[in-house]
């Protein structure tokens, strides 16, 4: 293997992830600026600052650690109520602490840029302003594969004639580009192929291009069996794997194969399919995550479809880097479209409505929201921002829950990594 594709891949996967941490961080940052909230800092990263530098009221930087990121908007948790009893206990000096914190960091007189003091309406953009970036990352990365650079296709162009074929005893020749089967004109390679299929044994008129000339010829389908395939022109397979053969017919012939974009329409087909691909691992992921690790420290072979840490997606990369049957041109579509994949996979999983998650930010400025519009129905006083740090214990919880979770992913990718190729 090139050991030059391989480091470029894992250059591309690396960039490509810090690029959309970082976008992803702009989508909470520039709604919460525009509304007043002070940002303190923005960092990608985690752990030891590598660099920063202060603009305006904000510190950027970035750190060692390329796992996630975060702005810090000032007053994400109101102050308790007055009167209200602290809990005790170890969560309880939690709660209290993460109130101080978020109290501490709102300097004097400016207490109305406080998070906490939004509307409903403002809080959900700040933090669905993250995953909707992420959402919006996929759908150019998607773009610019479907519609820029193009999927491989078969053409209506003959690229060769077997010998003793149907077609070559017809006379057709490489390079013909095939106009008409029957009668019938042909738009595509798949609709020929079936328009044949239903001609075994009998004769019909091929219409050709050649050398700008349409010639007919007299061609008789060899009947044979051929592998059924679905409306997407793939072969469908049985139990066991292998392809399912049915009643046919051959001419003989193969189609030339080039670059061709796809309709607008293939962009939203492919960022919904991957959105509810991604909505059923996320609703199976204690059952994925079991697996993952089973098929990992057993002779079970990792499955395709398998979930995986940030090092099985860097393994995955260098496989689509050093591949070398492909030409670089399907090598860089392979890792757009994995970077488009990486996206949807955070657009998603921010979803989730728990604490420290952008969707348990979503979930409790909606509680809070209800909880006004109720108050308004019955004419009675609104209600403070909802006490966010109560949710804290919970969030300590996710995120111990995630590291572990993590860890065997990447325990799991190192022994067994899962293999696309």
């Amino acid at each position: 293997m090139d050991i030059l594709p391989v480091v470029v891949g894992i250059v591309v996967i690396v960039l490509g992830i810090l690029v959309s941490i970082a976008l992803h961080e702009v989508g909470h940052m520039v709604p919460a600026k525009k509304f007043g909230v002070r940002v303190s800092e923005y960092m990608v990263g985690f752990g030891p600052t590598l660099w920063s530098r202060k603009k305006g009221e904000t510190e950027y930087g970035l750190k060692a650690i390329p796992l996630g990121g975060y702005v810090r908007l000032v007053g994400m948790m109101p102050p308790a109520r007055p009167g209200a009893r602290s809990r005790g206990g170890f969560f309880g000096q939690v709660i209290a602490d993460a109130r101080d914190a978020s109290v501490s960091e709102i300097r004097p007189g400016e207490e109305h840029r406080a998070f906490y003091h939004l509307s409903t309406p403002k809080k959900l953009v700040v933090m669905l302003g993250g995953p909707v970036m992420n959402l919006v990352i996929a759908v150019v990365l998607l773009a610019v594969v479907f519609l820029g650079i193009g999927m491989l296709a078969a053409t209506t162009t003959v690229a060769e004639v077997g010998d003793d074929s149907a077609a070559a005893a017809a006379g057709v020749r490489p390079g013909d580009e095939v106009v008409s089967f029957d009668g019938v004109q042909v738009e595509d390679w798949s609709q020929l192929v079936g328009m044949v299929n239903d001609s075994a044994g009998q004769e019909a008129p091929l219409t050709v291009l050649r050398d700008g000339d349409e010639v007919t010829l007299q061609v008789t389908p060899t009947p044979a069996e051929r592998p059924l395939t679905d409306d997407e022109g793939y072969a469908v397979t049985g139990d066991d794997g292998e392809p399912v053969m049915v009643d046919g017919a051959l001419l003989g012939v193969s189609s030339s194969v080039e670059r061709q974009p796809l309709p607008v329409s293939s962009v939203p087909e492919a960022v919904w399919l991957q959105v509810s691909g991604t909505a059923h691992a996320i609703a199976t992921l204690p059952v994925r995550i079991y697996d993952a690790a089973y098929q990992a420290f057993t002779d079970e072979p990792r499955a395709q479809d398998s979930v995986m840490s940030v090092v099985g997606v860097g393994r995955v990369a260098v496989d689509y880097a050093g591949a070398e049957d492909y030409t670089v041109l399907a090598r860089v579509q392979l890792m757009l479209m994995l970077v488009a994949a990486l996206n949807i996979a955070l657009f998603m999983f921010n979803l989730i409505p728990l604490l420290p998650l952008d969707g348990g930010h979503v979930v409790n400025a909606l509680y809070e929201g209800a909880r006004r519009t109720v108050a308004r129905v019955r004419g009675a006083t609104l209600p403070g921002p909802a006490d966010v740090a109560k949710m804290m214990p919970v969030a300590y919880v996710v995120f111990v829950v995630l590291i572990g979770v993590g860890a065997v992913l990447m325990v799991a990718d190192l022994v067994d990594p899962v293999r696309l190729l």
